[in-house]
């Protein structure tokens, strides 16, 4: 068989440049997945109990960027909805970002009210604040609040989560969820939310509805390698990988689910709480708000983090510290070498801590560049 792009890998990357690739340039994609199935960790199903499950942790769509809301619109519908996390803290569910409304949950009235008139005269009403940089204030109480904030919902869940303390990590992941001077409680503020009406694998599978594209799952690349012809690769896998871990290898980590069905119409408030400092696991999610299905039972997952081991479970998340950035430059290096043959690009092939839209985004831009060739 000959093709004019193999792609590996049928994530948010992947399934974006075959898209493309198939409708812009009438070329020939195959497309070859490891997995059984298309759509990466976005990839949701039906339980055997008849809910609607993602089975890699909860996704919700969140963007600024209309170029990518519109692209994606091409091939879902959308379900309007506002994501909200609470977290478990002294035996209180707050919002997650914290913001105003947990200092109301947490503190006395009085205090509460002199700890957000001194955030909103520091930082100003709408300001969202990286815990690491509160807890450089010079004031005395704004000190105690940053020190109360990093205790009680950063410390011992980043712990969970990466194995590292907050400060260990580039400041980027602990300012992914910034203290929020705001009584908005929804976890994201982007202008175009939502949840594809009839989930993501059916959003995957009209993307990759074309006459040009072959998808081959339960496959690993190098095994048909040498059965087909094609004139240049896309990978989206781990980088470090396709080198042969010439440079050693790039840490991840990964996640391990834990599913199970209630016969309620609903386990708690919304979608995700999180437990930073209790038990083993990090959160549980219930996706049935997410997705706005109707039946008289829920299931849900509880989400244990934990070492990826290369055979055994997924790379979840890129690991960003100085010196796993050093050792990816060096495969970066790697990559550029052979880039007439081969792109790189994706939340593992890039060695970044992507978004979906940031994943669509880095697709639609490498798309740009291979039509400018």
């Amino acid at each position: 068989m000959k093709v004019d792009w193999l792609i590996v890998g049928a994530g948010f990357t992947g399934a974006t440049l075959a898209e493309r690739i198939a409708n812009e340039l009438d070329q020939k994609v195959l497309v070859v997945e490891g997995r059984n199935h298309i759509g990466g960790n976005a990839y949701d199903c039906y339980d055997e109990q008849g809910v609607l499950i993602h089975k890699y942790g909860s996704h919700t769509f969140h963007t600024n960027s209309k170029l990518v809301w519109d692209y994606l619109s091409r091939f879902t519908q959308w379900r309007p909805y506002f994501h909200e996390v609470r977290a478990y803290v002294d035996g209180i569910k707050i919002p997650l970002p914290f913001n105003l409304n947990a200092l109301s949950a947490l503190f006395s009235p009085q205090y509460a009210q002199k700890l957000e008139s001194l955030l909103i005269r520091q930082y100003g009403y709408g300001a969202k604040i990286p815990i690491l940089k509160l807890r450089e204030s010079a004031h005395e109480e704004l000190g105690f609040l940053a020190e109360f904030i990093y205790q009680k919902v950063f410390h011992r869940y980043t712990i969970k989560q990466w194995d590292l303390k907050p400060e260990e990590l580039d400041p980027s992941v602990s300012a992914r969820v910034p203290v929020y001077v705001s009584r908005d409680n929804r976890f994201f503020q982007d202008a175009y939310q939502g949840i594809p009406l009839h989930g993501f694998t059916a959003m995957f599978h009209r993307m990759l509805d074309h006459s040009n594209i072959k998808v081959l799952l339960n496959t690993d690349y190098q095994e048909i390698a040498d059965e087909f012809r094609y004139k240049r690769m896309i990978y989206t896998g781990p980088i470090d990988s396709f080198f042969g871990y010439k440079h050693g290898r790039l840490p991840y980590r990964s996640l391990r689910f834990h599913f199970e069905t209630h016969q309620k119409a609903w386990y708690q408030e919304v979608g995700t709480v999180n437990y930073p400092n209790e038990y083993d696991f990090t959160r549980i999610l219930e996706q049935k708000h997410l997705t706005g299905q109707v039946v008289p039972h829920t299931t849900i997952s509880f989400v244990y983090p934990q070492p990826y081991s290369p055979g055994e479970n997924e790379p979840y998340y890129p690991i960003p510290r100085k010196e796993n950035s050093q050792r990816y430059s060096l495969y970066k290096q790697e990559a550029e070498q052979i880039r007439d043959q081969v792109l790189f690009a994706g939340r593992l092939a890039d060695y970044q801590y992507y978004n979906m839209d940031q994943a669509v985004a880095r697709a639609l831009t490498l798309f740009k560049q291979i039509v400018s060739e």
